[in-house]
């Protein structure tokens, strides 16, 4: 047995040994492949005088081009630039995709050690920045990262850099989705503690407030710009109408006025009254509104491919678009991933959909800025299929060209511009007609300012963002948004005894109460809950989605109400999406639903130094069956909600413990 033992250890470790020898070849492999590819690159653009204008010379010609002007009218600098650019400058231009950084924010072209799943994705999962930015000359990504201010700017720096040494120094576009939130999915939100912290996009809402709104887009332009990104990838003026789905959070609620009015003052607070280079672009999604999805199911995933409107409620879901997005001017939008099922002439992806992208947006609505996919919907990748709804029987090349011409112009989530050059040079497509595209990004890139000065200061990074300035006024949003629903307990007098579940630190209460370890020794319980779902496993992304059922099971059930039925209780629920709150409710002595709120601003609402004044953006449903009963596309339509929408109490600093109703 001994002898065996020993075997087995030789073979493990001879195992082991070729695996780091492996490991080494290949990183020695990627290091040099990205140095050989970045040689292939020329010299910085230099700094050249005419007349005493100073200009950035971008194609190294030694003379100022049109494009090189920024004297000049964007429209003539777009043409200039887009004259000299060739088909694979062109269709890399057409492609936006993640891309990684170092930990120390270094172009990520070689592996490193890291726990971090984002980054193994990264790593291991995508294209490196040499191949991206050198052989496919791409110019637009995302970033998933959520490292500090400094290393995000140095990241743009370097990459900047990079694209400034291409043959037209095109710069690179920086995107990401939403930063300022606690939720951390790679589909849709990404926590960067950098950043001021403040509620989601329901808690905005339940504000009512657009002046807030506006300044909180404001706020957060100033904490991108300082970090170099300059494409907000949101915000989403969907319609939760399905309390099921997974993206309710990332919405303005069930109401589309409500969300047309919040929608407008978000993109005017990102991108101000113009484009120009302190503003952030804003990609406005998801058209043409992405919320009535079949049973409540998303789009990201085959089960949820249909969006349905059995309440024949189509245009409503248009209006957060028609007030909203297009009177500020939004400069691109993403249209979603869902089949509208019987909507137009063929049950195609919006994507894929010509009457929604040409006749309903481009020709109805106006609309002449980008227009991009949302991501992956042509070809698959290592963790799931492409989500080309419709359109399964195609060829990624057909897929290719069949969202052009719907009439969109770039492709999220894909790096394959080998497609589109494929289809000019095999005549089916003409070049002119990539040229618009083209055309459509580039004048963003102008706009925004990149071509004169794509850089920042690493130095300020850290001062702007997530300065005590914003990080207040993001606590005030917090408290404002937090919505009371029941009320026979609070505001608590300094030095109630509490026993708490959920929070992150009894110091924080301990301020003003008196934290005790048994509920029984407690005058009141605190709980803090979130909002039940199916946890999922077979797709990638299932697990950073809540989906599926808004109840509590058994299991969760007991749990809380055994505890709160103990002694007086508060209970606060974040709700990422609508709750069925019932027996919750009836056991508790006051009810709190939160949308992204910090112990800290919690502990200041409990003892009055903050007011809860939210209204509900979304009913909450009384029983399951109503939630089945409802339709998808119609807001506020469960029978006997508990909660109704727009429902929100306040206290009566005069008479501790009393309430009054808000209305909506």
């Amino acid at each position: 047995m001994k002898k065996i033992f020993k075997i087995t250890g030789i073979v493990l470790g001879v195992v082991l040994i070729l695996l780091i020898i492996a490991g080494i070849i290949g990183y020695s492999r990627m290091s040099s492949k990205a140095k050989d590819t970045y040689a292939r690159l020329g010299d910085r653009a230099p700094e050249l005088t005419i007349n005493d204008f100073i200009y950035r010379d971008l194609n190294k010609n030694g003379k100022l081009d049109v494009y090189e002007d920024s004297r000049l009218s964007i429209e003539a600098r777009v043409e200039d630039l887009v004259s000299q650019m060739t088909l694979e400058e062109k269709a890399g231009s057409m492609f936006i995709t993640m891309i990684g950084m170092t930990p120390d924010g270094d172009p990520l072209d070689k592996p490193f050690l890291t726990s971090n799943p984002i980054d193994i994705m990264m790593t291991f999962m995508m294209d490196s920045n040499a191949e991206m930015l050198v052989d496919k000359k791409m110019n637009s990504f995302n970033i998933l990262q959520s490292n500090s201010a400094r290393v995000l700017a140095r990241y743009n720096n370097q990459i900047q850099l990079i694209s400034e040494r291409s043959r037209l120094g095109i710069p690179v576009t920086i995107a990401s989705d939403p930063r300022h939130g606690a939720e951390n999915n790679p589909g849709a939100a990404l926590s960067t503690p950098t950043f001021s912290q403040w509620p989601t996009s329901l808690g905005l809402a339940a504000t009512r407030d657009t002046i807030l709104v506006r300044e909180f887009g404001n706020i957060a332009r100033q904490e991108y710009l300082a970090t170099g990104i300059r494409l907000a990838l949101h915000p989403m003026a969907d319609l939760a109408t399905e309390p099921r789905w997974g993206r309710s959070n990332g919405t303005f609620g069930e109401d589309a006025e409500l969300s047309a009015m919040m929608t407008k003052a978000y993109v005017l607070g990102f991108q101000g009254d113009s484009l120009g280079s302190e503003s952030v672009a804003c990609m406005t999604k998801h058209f043409s509104g992405g919320g009535p999805q079949e049973n409540g199911e998303d789009a990201h995933f085959p089960y949820g491919k249909n969006q349905v409107y059995p309440g024949n409620n189509f245009d409503y879901h248009l209006i957060p678009f028609e007030k909203g997005a297009f009177p500020a001017n939004t400069a691109q939008i993403m249209p979603y991933y869902g089949i509208p099922v019987d909507q137009t002439d063929e049950n195609v992806a919006f994507a894929y959909n010509r009457a929604i992208i040409t006749t309903l947006l481009r020709e109805k609505y106006g609309f002449d800025g980008v227009i991009c996919t949302d991501w992956n919907i042509v070809n698959g990748t290592a963790v799931g299929d492409a989500r080309a709804w419709g359109v399964e029987d195609l060829s990624p090349l057909e897929r290719t060209k069949k969202v052009i011409d719907a009439g969109c112009d770039q492709f999220g989530g894909e790096s394959s511009p080998e497609l589109i050059i494929k289809l000019v040079k095999t005549d089916q497509m003409t070049e002119t007609r990539i040229d618009q595209s083209v055309k459509r990004i580039m004048r963003d890139k102008f706009r925004l300012g990149l071509f004169d000065d794509p850089y920042v200061d690493e130095d300020k990074a850290d001062q702007i963002a997530g300065k005590e300035a914003f990080r207040k006024l993001g606590r005030l949003a917090q408290a404002k948004s937090t919505v009371l629903l029941k009320n026979e307990l609070l505001p608590l007098k300094k030095g109630t005894k509490i026993y708490a579940e959920g929070i992150t630190s009894n110091e924080i209460y301990a301020a003003y109460g008196d934290m005790v370890s048994d509920p029984m020794e407690a005058d009141v319980i605190l709980k803090r809950i979130e909002t039940p779902y199916d946890e999922r496993d077979d797709y990638f992304l299932e697990s950073f989605f809540h989906q599926g059922r808004l109840y509590y099971d058994d299991e969760e059930k007991k749990g809380i109400l055994d505890l709160i039925s103990k002694k007086p209780s508060i209970v606060v629920v974040n709700l990422d999406r609508a709750a069925i709150l019932t027996e919750i409710s009836k056991e508790s002595g006051a009810l709190l639903a939160d949308f992204g709120l910090s112990d800290e601003v919690l502990s200041q609402i409990l003892f009055g130094e903050l007011e809860p004044e939210g209204k509900l953006p979304f009913e909450l449903p009384s029983t399951w069956e109503a939630v089945e009963n409802q339709k998808e596309d119609v807001p506020y339509d469960s029978k006997d909600p508990l909660y109704g929408y727009g429902y929100g109490l306040t206290y009566d600093l005069a008479n501790l413990g009393s309430v009054s109703m808000r209305t909506k």
